[in-house]
């Protein structure tokens, strides 16, 4: 490492600004250090800026004011059930002890405040300990406003995930999007979300009303402001520095050179995992060819190496090494490339997911990583892991498919660059996409003729609250099921992807990185991404990679101040 010409004292040092990193600053910062996040990119908010903003928090005070009561025995028992042998009772322990401490923390003490997720059940809902709601809470939606000039150092929607830069998230906002043709005041709710966001653009230039993981940063970042914490980006930590046996700091670059910050609480590791890693990722995916991320490039795996620098290690054991979500290649007018998740559409009633024979494989309607997993499963060693998912005009029109958007939202551009394909007879649309057209065939009539009568008796759709809720009320006696038989057909080809990683390093409960002899390395945190999954690689509820993230960066945050005062 070349001399530096500059050296710079903090309390904390943090790596990354998603949720975990600014999570971990603005906690430390409140218990009185002085704290400097380091963003290697040259906008805040990593892939927490483009997801849905989701947090799994059980036992969070802000359900408890709506009612919603439980007991940490709860909640504990179903990931007990759901992580198996993968369960680790430390950091399970830790994270339903703090995640309510986290919630009530930052709802009360910071610019950073919830809305219960009262209705939205855990994945598994025939596990012992499941639940039917509470266990979520997401950021209240944030006017852009609110940052004042700080607004242009946030990282801007996914154009995949929003509608020309406006967020819509889930629940009664989507609803209303999607049923503006049917409602009247459905209809008058979008024209002015969609006004006031043209008249946002004109003046601003990007959007201001700020909802899902958007909200989620421009409130983190809020409060990191208001608490005097340093944030520079453009710049990267080279390499950790140790001092007396403990990590004391780190050598950084940025704009302007490299430098030694020093930090006499330690530092934070919480640089996105290693999506973007694709050494490591060849070595620890299956099937990584045709993997896509829906994280941000920046995440390369800066974090892990870093502490695998100074002795951290990651697991081998867990149930996967990333958070898997069925993805579709898309390409846009202007020849650019993106990645659209497939979240919504999957459990809506009418549409099925295939394989290249024509036939189902999973329960479509379960989570987004169980899809992926079955995709993979059902790939042979030397097969392509890929399926497409089936629907009507009528579906098409309604829900929409994928990125194409419900009516009026014109489907011909999704046509012309080949991401939709149709057909006007099933056959047809098998030859289009190179299906078998006999087992396509056969497949839609079998779940045809369940779906008239609401049961699935292949995969079970619709059987529990989680599948019910990603159904359509409005559709019965199963929300979940309904025939495809209005033609034309449609298709859309779905592949493996992730939100991230899961295979970080391994911490203790306090959020401390373990040496290969399962001590903690003094002075150095890992959080979000960085740090190895709570859920042991499963993913037993939405939210599961947020709730963690920001538990254990208030931990982490906490810790440090506790520590080291």
């Amino acid at each position: 490492m070349a001399a530096e010409t500059r050296h710079e004292m903090c309390d904390l040092l943090v790596a990354g600004s998603g949720a975990a990193g600014l999570a971990a600053a603005v906690t430390a910062a409140h218990h009185g250090l002085d704290v400097i996040v380091v963003e290697k990119d040259d906008v805040v908010g990593g892939t927490t800026a483009w997801s849905g903003g989701w947090i799994w928090a059980p036992c969070n005070p802000v359900a408890q004011r709506y009612g919603k009561h439980e007991e940490i025995a709860e909640p504990r028992k179903y990931l007990e059930a759901v992580l198996g042998d993968k369960f680790n009772p430390e950091l399970v322990d830790a994270f339903l002890t703090a995640a309510p401490e986290m919630v009530g923390f930052f709802d009360t003490q910071t610019a950073l405040r919830f809305d219960p997720g009262l209705h939205i059940p855990d994945t598994y809902g025939d596990m012992p300990g499941a639940g039917t709601g509470g266990r979520s809470v997401i950021a209240k939606p944030y006017d852009g406003r609110g940052l004042g000039p700080e607004i242009i150092r946030m990282r801007p929607p996914l154009p995949e995930t929003s509608f020309r830069g406006l967020t819509i998230q889930a629940g009664p906002d989507l609803k209303a999007f999607m049923t503006a043709t049917r409602s009247v005041r459905s209809a008058l709710y979008v024209a002015g979300r969609l006004t006031r966001h043209l008249w946002d653009l004109a003046r601003y230039g990007r959007a201001m009303q700020l909802r899902n993981g958007q909200a989620l940063v421009a409130r983190l970042l809020r409060s990191a402001a208001d608490a005097g914490v340093d944030i520079r980006t453009q710049t990267a930590i080279a390499s950790l520095v140790r001092g007396k046996g403990r990590v004391s700091g780190a050598h950084v670059t940025g704009p302007e050179g490299t430098y030694l910050i020093r930090a006499r609480c330690g530092v934070v590791l919480a640089c996105g995992g290693f999506p973007n890693d694709h050494v490591r990722r060849d070595h620890q995916f299956p099937k990584p060819k045709t993997h896509r991320t829906l994280a941000v490039s920046s995440a390369t795996g800066d974090g892990l190496q870093l502490g695998e620098s100074v002795g951290g290690r990651q697991p081998k054991t867990l149930a996967s090494p990333g958070a898997w979500c069925p993805v579709s290649d898309v390409t846009w007018s202007d020849g650019r490339k993106g990645v659209f998740p497939h979240i919504i559409d999957r459990g809506k009633p009418g549409v099925i997911g295939v394989l290249k024979s024509g036939k189902r494989f999973c329960n479509e309607g379960l989570g987004y990583h169980d899809y992926v997993t079955a995709m993979l499963d059902a790939a042979g060693p030397d097969t392509i892991p890929e399926s497409w998912l089936i629907c009507d005009h009528r579906f098409l029109r309604r829900y929409g498919l994928g990125i194409v958007r419900p009516a009026p939202i014109p489907i011909r551009p999704w046509l012309r660059s080949g991401y939709l394909n149709r057909g006007t007879t099933l056959e047809g649309l098998a030859a289009a996409c190179g299906i078998d057209a006999k087992g396509l065939g056969q497949t839609v009539t079998d779940f045809n003729a369940d779906a008239r009568k609401g049961v699935d008796h292949a995969f079970g759709r619709g059987t529990s609250p989680y599948m019910r809720l990603q159904g359509d009320a409005a559709v019965q006696p199963n929300p979940c099921l309904a025939p495809i038989d209005k033609a034309p057909y449609y298709a859309v080809r779905v592949i493996p992807g992730s939100f991230g990683t899961f295979a970080g390093l391994q911490t203790d409960g306090q959020a401390r990185v373990l040496d290969t002899d399962k001590h903690p390395i003094p002075g150095l945190y890992a959080a979000g991404t960085d740090m190895a999954s709570v859920m042991g690689g499963h993913y037993p509820a939405g939210g599961i990679n947020l709730g963690p993230a920001l538990t254990f960066g208030f931990v982490a945050g906490r810790d440090a101040a506790e520590r080291f005062r």
